[in-house]
């Protein structure tokens, strides 16, 4: 479901917004050789009001990709390129303003449907296809300033580190 962003125009308002925003830009057709996909709350419904869009990539050649970023998106209102390690990976990461948006790019050398994001969007998904009663509870908890991962997991009742519980979870459930 999650391969193109097509879904969006069939979504809410929001969504058909940044749907739009994305399409302008072109990201999803110029970053192509990188499999962008759309990830987060906003695909999945549960966006808020300061939710971003967050595009996940696998990125082998992290400074080809940082000069690609820089020349398409650079001149983009409050944009910011860095490169950090995440769970002892490098990664980019890059993050502008654009159509109401803030868009956040992030690339690592991990094929996107293994990496943390996506696979917490389809789990969250999973989870609230079963229970939707859920969805008003993490939007809630959003709203009160809780990052997704630890509002799915307060709910769910899971301690610990609530990005890795919620894949032991999902996996355990067998969501992924």
């Amino acid at each position: 479901m999650f391969e193109t962003i097509d879904y969006l125009q069939l979504g809410n308002e929001k969504q058909q917004r940044a749907y739009a925003a994305i399409e302008k830009l072109k990201i999803m057709s110029d970053l192509a050789d990188y499999s962008p996909i759309l990830c987060g709350t906003l695909p999945i419904g549960i966006d808020i009001e300061i939710s971003d869009l967050d595009i996940i990539m696998n990125v082998h050649d992290l400074m080809r990709f940082e000069n690609k970023i820089s020349a398409l998106y650079g001149e983009h209102e409050q944009f910011k390129l860095k490169r950090l390690s995440i769970r002892s990976i490098s990664v980019v990461k890059a993050n502008f303003h654009f159509g109401g948006f803030e868009f956040e790019l992030f690339g690592q050398p991990v094929p996107v449907e293994e990496q943390y994001a996506f696979q917490h969007m389809v789990i969250e998904k999973s989870i609230m296809d079963q229970c939707p009663d859920v969805k008003g509870k993490i939007i809630e908890l959003k709203k009160q300033g809780m990052k997704t991962e630890p509002a799915f997991c307060k709910i769910l009742e899971l301690e610990g580190d609530p990005y890795e519980e919620l894949l032991k979870y999902g996996k355990l459930k067998g969501f992924i």
